[in-house]
C-alpha cells in the first residue's frame, strides 16, 4: 500500500499517519500527522514533478528523459497543478503575525501593530 495516498477502504477519505517511528533509534511519536500535498499525489506524478524540479523545469529535458512530446508534459503539468491546487491555501498575514506570536518572536504590542 502507497501511505501516502491510503484512502479509507470504508468511506474513501484520506487516511492520517498516527504513528512515526526514527528507524535509526527507535524514538515514535504518536499523534495525528497530515501527509503534505506533494506526498498526496501519485507515486507517478510524485516522480515526474521530482524529475521537473531536478532538470529546473526544463520541458525539454523532460521531453527527453520521459520520451514523451512538449503537449504531453504541458498536459501532465496542468493536471498536477490542478491536483496540488485544490488544497493549496497560502497562510494569511494575520496567520503569520499570530503564528509569530505564538513563537515568542513577536510582542503583543508588535503584533497588534501589524494586524491593524
Amino acid at each position: 500500500m502507497d501511505i501516502a495516498n491510503a484512502k479509507c477502504n470504508s468511506c474513501g477519505q484520506s487516511m492520517v499517519i498516527k504513528r512515526i517511528e526514527c528507524s535509526q533509534c527507535g524514538i515514535s511519536t504518536e499523534g495525528e500527522f497530515e501527509v503534505p500535498p506533494l506526498g498526496q499525489l501519485s507515486a507517478e506524478d510524485q516522480v515526474f514533478v521530482h524529475a521537473f524540479i531536478r532538470y529546473h523545469g526544463s520541458i525539454k529535458k523532460m521531453e527527453k528523459l520521459l520520451g514523451i512530446s512538449y503537449p504531453t508534459v504541458k498536459n501532465r503539468l496542468r493536471a498536477i497543478t490542478a491536483t496540488l491546487d485544490t488544497s493549496f491555501a497560502a497562510p494569511s498575514a494575520n496567520t503569520q503575525v499570530l503564528q509569530e506570536l505564538a513563537a515568542g518572536e513577536i510582542t503583543v504590542e508588535a503584533a497588534l501593530q501589524k494586524l491593524s
